[in-house]
This record gives C-alpha cells, structure tokens and sequence, in this order.
C-alpha cells in the first residue's frame, strides 16, 4: 500500500468506508423500522379503540426513520460518484 498513489488510496478507503456506510445506514433503520412496527401493533392490540391515532402516529415515524436511510444513500452516492476529497486534497 505505500506504493499507492495518494488519489487511488484515497478512492479505495471511500470505496471501503461507503460500503459499510451504505450497510449500516440501511439495516439500522429497518432493524428500527421492525421494532416500531412490532410496537404499533402491541399497542393497537392492547387498545383498539386508539388504533387510528397509533398508526398515524406509525405512518410519521417510519416516513421519518425511512429518510435517514435516503440522506445516507445520498451521501454514500456523493462518495463515490463525486469524490469532494480528491479535489479537496489534490
């Protein structure tokens, strides 16, 4: 690797470091998104009369939790296909 030149290092770490950027940021939320679900559905058991409010309330969060997905797929998109480090440092 010390034979690398700096753009190509610099390249294969954002290729490395989206990669599980891209994992995280995706199955962190749904593992989020599961758990609401499974939340949702305990409370409209328990309390079907506030069904109505407890999935509205549902609906919002996972809009909310499936958009940190997006903002970190746009991100990783941003890594790899305009690399703002190599014009930064070269």
């Amino acid at each position: 690797m010390s034979e690398m030149e700096p753009q190509v290092l610099i390249t294969f770490i954002t290729i490395i470091v989206s990669g599980v950027g891209i994992v995280l940021g995706t199955a962190l939320p749904a593992i989020v998104e599961g758990r609401a679900v499974l939340k949702a559905l305990d409370g409209i058991s328990r309390q079907p009369e506030a069904a109505n409010d407890i999935r509205t309330t549902l609906l919002i969060s996972m809009a909310l939790l499936e958009s940190t997905a997006i903002y970190v797929l746009l991100v990783i998109l941003i890594l790899l296909f305009a690399n703002p480090l190599i014009d930064r440092f070269f």
